[in-house]
């Protein structure tokens, strides 16, 4: 048996993030990211179908479902494998997620059901920063995101000049 464990779940919960992969009716693969993505308990992971025609057609097909959730400023993440069913209003899987999901983007915002995820196996994702340099993960961290905010200041810099 597959648990989530707490770093497992510090990812899933930072990364903001995630990306689902799925098998097309072809057998080739289907990438989307979702922006709901949360650990419902220490065996499942659950998003919300707030515009993933494709994704359910294709898990409705064939349930076998990869997500990749990444920390981004941790330069760091997991791939779970897993089996995935769905979740319509009313169960308590949809409720939990869907007042989450309105919690975060206000009322009306479109939830159709939950893909709920029953993981069967997680690796890590590792930068190759961990393998090839002596920096720790508070490095890592500390030097991506003075990177990441130099350039949204530059960016956002060149959208004023724009604006003028």
């Amino acid at each position: 048996m597959m648990t989530i464990d707490d770093d497992m779940r510090l990812i899933v919960d930072s990364a903001r993030l995630s990306f689902v992969a799925t098998v097309c009716p072809d057998g080739s693969p289907n990438l989307s990211p979702k922006g709901s993505m949360r650990v419902y308990d220490d065996e499942h992971i659950a998003f919300m179908d707030i515009a993933s025609p494709n994704t359910v057609a294709n898990l409705e097909r064939d349930p076998r479902i990869e997500i990749n959730s990444i920390d981004v400023f941790r330069r760091r993440g997991y791939r779970f494998k897993g089996t995935a069913e769905f979740r319509e209003p009313g169960d308590p899987v949809y409720e939990w997620l869907h007042t989450w999901l309105l919690n975060l983007n206000g009322p009306g915002y479109p939830a159709h059901r939950v893909i709920l995820v029953h993981v069967e196996r997680a690796l890590p994702i590792l930068s190759p920063a961990y393998t090839y340099g002596d920096a720790d993960e508070d490095d890592l961290r500390q030097a991506w995101a003075r990177t990441y905010l130099a350039d949204l200041d530059e960016d956002r810099l060149a959208d004023l000049d724009e604006e003028r």
